[in-house]
């Protein structure tokens, strides 16, 4: 399946024209293909790096998170090949770091289209998804995508972010 993020009404216009998500289950997880479309050279693309790693959101980032039993899970994807996880018990309440992780994600850069691409362990439970990504362009100025955004400000951690129905 495929879906596109769009960016949240507050971001200021950037190098970006459209970012598209491939999602695929396989049994307990989900392949995730993140591909950004546009002037790809004045995105902010942290630099190599592995492991688990906090704040990644503060620049360029790929995100899902993942409704399932008792809460849901956060997933940070990095460009630099860091990845964070974290549970939360309800809209940013209980946080705190999630035993399933994803493969580290790898980048695939071009011209003009770049992609990241993953594999995530599915939480128990797993039921719906939302998808969204931080750019940060060469300029400092970040936009907010997402496949759904139900506030005034940009907010993946919103309930009804959450739109996408899992298998």
């Amino acid at each position: 399946m495929q879906v596109s993020l769009k960016p949240h009404p507050s971001s200021p216009p950037g190098p970006i024209e459209s970012l598209e998500v491939m999602l695929e289950p396989e049994g307990s997880q989900l392949w995730l293909r993140f591909t950004v479309d546009g002037r790809t050279e004045s995105v902010v693309w942290p630099r190599p790096a592995e492991g688990r790693a906090d704040d990644l959101w503060r620049t360029t980032c790929f995100e899902a998170f993942v409704l399932a039993d008792d809460g849901y899970v956060e997933f940070n994807l990095s460009p630099s090949g860091r990845w964070a996880s974290y549970r939360f018990d309800a809209p940013r309440r209980g946080m705190r770091h999630a035993e399933v992780t994803p493969t580290p994600p790898k980048l695939n850069a071009g011209a003009d289209r770049t992609a990241l691409e993953t594999l995530l362990t599915l939480p128990p439970g797993a039921a719906r998804l939302g998808l969204s990504a931080v750019i940060e362009a060469t300029d400092g100025t970040i936009s907010y995508w997402a496949l759904a955004h139900p506030s005034d400000k940009p907010d993946f951690h919103h309930p009804d972010s959450f739109v996408l129905e899992l298998p």
